[in-house]
């Protein structure tokens, strides 16, 4: 389901029989420049609490995409999150196509899956050919899913050997992980080394109840100084079904985090995230309660499908694996 599409479908409804003074209704016009900012950990740059993400480019055309991208970065936008599996790459092409003429003034950022050094530098490679541009502000080891993984990445000929290699060659600024797995994946790779600028984990309003990287993994990022990114903030639209996009997204917000990526299909969507940062003000820690609590009757694996099954209810265990960013 994409995110407020069945909003879109009973609003077009209810305005077909509306007159016409309703239909030239517009909301008000968005002034660009006024999303706050905050020090991305350690690493010191400044960005955007909220960033335009990449991952569901797959669900549009590619003219749409390069519309959202383009409409992001006049809105204020400064962080454009991406993955070299986006859309088999066509997601860092689209970037390619519009952000160039901006490079000094966005912080891009890509990721890999690959846990070999030379197969990750070959995606690096492509990455930047892609995206058009000689070096990323971020590179990421991307969706690390189990513990073996963290043993590949660290062995002879692991992937961080082709990370500090790109960040030593200026192929890269910083370097992080990312995952949405298992909480525990992440600790091991925080075990693993104390050299990360970054990390990206999901971050939302049901996570906390179930396997949850909020109580977990944050404290860990927070004490290391990590640059703290999240994602799935309305849980792939699950949340929508209980939550308002602006009770989603003031909730992640209102966590110690630095700047959470976005996944838009429309420019409406864009829009409205845009409205959510600039009138953003921190719940209280007895709202964030409040609204843990209401989330705890849907979570779990049928709401949060990329997570790792720790349950046993019937015919669960049959569900596919979430193959998503």
């Amino acid at each position: 389901m994409q995110r407020r599409t069945f909003i879109s479908g009973i609003m077009g409804g209810a305005v077909a029989g509306m007159g016409s003074t309703m239909l030239h209704a517009q909301p008000a016009k968005l002034k660009a420049g006024d999303i706050p900012m905050r020090t991305f950990g350690k690493t010191g740059e400044k960005l955007t609490i909220i960033g335009q993400a990449g991952g569901r480019f797959p669900l549009i055309s590619e003219e749409e995409a390069k519309a959202i991208v383009l409409r992001a970065y006049d809105l204020g936008i400064n962080y454009f999150d991406n993955a070299h599996s986006y859309w088999d790459g066509r997601s860092e092409e689209v970037y390619g196509k519009v952000l160039p003429p901006f490079r000094k003034k966005v912080f891009i950022t890509t990721k890999t899956t690959k846990r070999t050094a030379k197969e990750a530098e070959a995606e690096l490679h492509l990455s930047l050919k892609r995206l058009k541009t000689d070096y990323l502000d971020l590179w990421q080891i991307h969706s690390v899913n189990e513990k073996e993984e963290v043993t590949q990445i660290f062995g002879p000929g692991g992937a961080i050997e082709a990370f500090e290699a790109a960040k030593k060659a200026g192929k890269c600024r910083f370097i992080g992980f990312t995952g949405h797995h298992d909480p525990y994946v992440h600790l091991e790779m925080l075990k693993a080394y104390d050299k990360y600028d970054t990390i990206l984990m999901p971050l939302h309003v049901a996570d906390p109840a179930y396997l949850s990287f909020e109580k977990l993994v944050l404290p860990v990022a927070m004490e290391r100084g990590m640059g703290i990114q999240g994602m799935k903030n309305f849980g792939n639209a699950k949340l929508m079904q209980n939550f308002s996009a602006a009770d989603c997204l003031t909730y992640v917000l209102s966590l110690p985090i630095h700047c959470t990526a976005i996944g838009c299909t429309t420019i409406g969507q864009l829009e409205d995230d845009v409205r959510i940062a600039q009138g953003f003000k921190p719940f209280t820690s007895e709202q964030m309660v409040a609204l843990r609590e209401r989330a705890k009757s849907i979570k779990g694996p049928l709401l949060e499908d990329w997570k790792r099954n720790v349950e046993t209810q019937v015919g669960l265990l049959d569900r596919p694996a979430y193959s998503g960013g």
